[in-house]
């Protein structure tokens, strides 16, 4: 396989979204995958929440469907471990009446939405749907910071010390005085701080250097 089939193979692996059931009740599961067939999504169920663990790919768009009340693992313990992986994965808990608690405090430790049995399947889709709408969001707007890193590690020495005073809102006749150089060297590397970081302007540049420091996302 040439690199760039294996490109293709792995872009068509990661943006299709994967529906992840991890359910002990085997009549669930099985109810659970065919709902999600009918609305043109995969389901992969996983019966041993360690199986699901062990199986899991962090590179996979999707969302986890996760009965809270299981032998092996609590739904509430496969939420920690993702979390300490540091998994973006959504998590949507079903639960009995007895363990909304639990659920509350999976919610409090960043589970996307929780459902009591019994639930009508649109409300399982509704959640579904906006669960994978999110792990989309997050997921482009980690590509956009980690494609603005790759960008600002680019730049010489020099013309980060640039940037930084640009951003300050520092003119060049200052930022030349500032660094010991000309203004003719500073807008030289002023330009190539622009084109590098591909930044519209100097208000698109300090969002961009805001979103390095991780002041915004």
């Amino acid at each position: 396989m040439n690199a760039s089939h294996a490109r293709e193979q792995k872009t068509k692996k990661t943006s299709q979204p994967v529906v992840y059931i991890v359910d002990d009740d085997d009549g669930m599961r099985r109810a659970l995958t065919l709902l999600i067939g009918t609305i043109g999504y995969q389901a992969v169920a996983f019966a041993r929440p360690r199986e699901f663990l062990e199986k899991y790919d962090p590179a996979q768009h999707g969302c986890l469907v996760l009965d809270v009340r299981m032998p092996e693992m609590s739904g509430l313990e496969v939420q920690q471990h993702l979390n300490r992986s540091g998994s973006m994965l959504p998590v949507i808990l079903i639960t009995g009446h007895g363990d909304v608690p639990m659920a509350v405090q999976a919610m409090k430790n960043g589970a996307f939405d929780f459902l009591q049995k019994p639930f009508r399947d649109q409300d399982l889709i509704d959640r579904i749907n906006a669960a994978l709408k999110q792990d989309a969001e997050n997921r482009a707007a980690l590509e956009k910071h980690a494609d603005i890193k790759r960008r600002f590690e680019s730049l010489t020495p020099r013309e980060r010390e640039v940037m930084a005073l640009v951003v300050d809102g520092k003119p060049n006749k200052v930022i030349a005085i500032d660094l010991g150089l000309s203004e003719r060297t500073v807008e030289i590397h002023r330009a190539n701080v622009m084109e590098k970081m591909g930044a519209r302007s100097v208000a698109h540049l300090v969002k961009m250097n805001l979103m390095l420091a991780g002041q915004i996302s």
